[in-house]
C-alpha cells in the first residue's frame, strides 16, 4: 500500500473521531451515561492514536544515518504497538472502570434521547472513517482474503485504523442497545453493562493489534510470493550452482533486505563472480522494487551446511548435569 493511501483513511479517521469526542463528551456531561461517557474517552483515544500513527509515519521516512543504517522504517511499527498498548490501558481499562463503578452505584441517565442523537450522528461520521478505511484495505489486499491479508499486511497503519474504526461502530451499537435497554426496562445497570461490554471489545481489538504490531517490530520476512520469487531468481541466475540459503526481513512496509547465501561454480573468475551478483541484485530490484537491500555472500554449500548447524547447536541449551534439575 502506497503512503498516501494509508494516509488518508488516517486523516479521515482522525477527523471524524475528533469530531465525535467533543459531541460524546457534550452528550455524557449532560445526560450522566456512563456508556457514553466510556464512548467518548474511546473516540479522544483513537483520536490520539491516529496523531501517533502520522507521526510514527513521517519519522519512519527520515534518511539512513551512521547510527541506523538501515534507516528509520520500523518507527511505525513501534508508534503501531504503542496505539495498541495505549487502546489497552486508556480505552479498554476506563470503560471497564466506569462500568464497574456505575453497576456498583447505579443512577439514571437524564435526557436519554439526546444520547440517540449523538449516537446516531457518531455512527455517520465513523461510518464515512470505517468504510474509507475499509476500501483501502480491500485495495492493498489484492486477491487475498480478508483475515490474510491481515496476517500479511506489512503496513499496520491501515489495518490499525480499520481495526479502530470497527471497534468503535460495534460501541456505538452497544452503547444504543444498552441505553434503550435500560429506558425500556427501568434496569438502570444495563447503562453499565454496556460501558463494560465497550471496554472488552476494547481490549480485544488492542490485544490483536499488539500481536501483529509486535511480529513486525521483532521482525518478519517478506510474505512468501516475494520471498519464492526472489529464491527463483538467485536459482536461475547464470554461474550459480546452489541457493543455499535466503532470509528476508522487512524494515518498512515498503523495504525489504534480502540476504542470500550462494554457492557459485567453481570455473568462475572473480570478474565473473562480480558481475553475476551486481546482475542478480539488479533483477531482484526490477521485478520486487520493495527490495531495498541486498547482501550476498559467496560460499561453498557444504561450508554453509556446517556453519548453520554450528549456528543452530549453539541455541541448544546445555542439559543440566546428571542429579540436577
Amino acid at each position: 500500500m502506497e503512503v498516501h493511501s494509508s494516509k488518508k483513511a488516517i486523516y479521515a479517521a482522525l477527523v471524524g473521531n475528533f469530531l465525535i469526542a467533543i459531541t460524546k463528551f457534550a452528550a455524557a456531561a449532560y445526560t450522566g451515561s456512563s456508556a457514553m461517557l466510556s464512548e467518548a474517552i474511546h473516540s479522544l483515544v483513537d483520536t490520539g492514536n491516529q496523531g501517533l500513527l502520522l507521526h510514527g509515519m513521517r519519522r519512519s521516512r527520515q534518511p539512513a544515518d551512521e547510527r541506523h543504517p538501515f534507516g528509520y522504517g520500523m518507527e511505525l511499527y513501534f508508534w503501531a504497538f504503542i496505539v495498541a498498548i495505549l487502546i489497552f490501558a486508556v480505552g479498554a481499562g476506563v470503560s471497564l472502570y466506569e462500568g464497574v463503578i456505575k453497576l456498583l452505584d447505579p443512577h439514571p441517565v437524564t435526557s436519554p434521547f439526546v444520547n440517540y442523537i449523538v449516537l446516531a450522528l457518531a455512527m455517520v461520521f465513523e461510518g464515512i472513517a470505517w468504510w474509507i478505511a475499509f476500501g483501502e484495505f480491500r485495495r492493498s489486499k489484492g486477491p487475498m482474503g480478508y483475515f490474510a491479508a491481515v496476517r500479511e499486511s506489512k503496513d499496520p497503519a491501515i489495518f490499525t485504523v480499520l481495526f479502530e474504526d470497527t471497534a468503535a461502530m460495534l460501541g456505538l451499537v452497544v452503547a444504543f442497545v444498552a441505553l434503550a435497554l435500560g429506558q425500556a426496562t427501568g434496569i438502570e445497570a444495563f447503562d453499565a453493562i454496556g460501558s463494560i461490554l465497550i471496554g472488552v471489545i476494547l481490549a480485544a481489538t488492542a490485544m490483536l493489534l499488539a500481536y501483529e504490531s509486535k511480529g513486525l517490530l521483532i521482525g518478519e520476512s517478506a510474505s512468501g510470493r516475494v520471498t519464492e520469487g526472489l529464491r527463483e531468481l538467485a536459482a536461475r541466475q547464470q554461474g550459480v550452482a546452489r541457493v543455499n540459503e535466503l532470509l528476508t526481513m522487512h524494515l518498512a512496509p515498503r523495504q525489504v533486505l534480502v540476504n542470500l547465501s550462494l554457492d557459485f561454480e567453481d570455473r568462475l573468475s572473480s570478474a565473473d563472480l562480480e558481475a553475476a551478483v551486481s546482475e542478480l541484485e539488479a533483477r531482484m530490484r526490477e521485478a520486487f522494487p520493495e527490495v531495498t537491500r541486498v547482501f550476498i555472500e559467496a560460499q561453498n554449500w557444504r561450508l554453509h551446511l556446517r556453519q548453520a548447524q554450528a549456528i543452530e547447536d549453539a541455541y541448544v541449551e546445555t542439559p543440566p548435569p546428571e542429579g540436577e534439575s
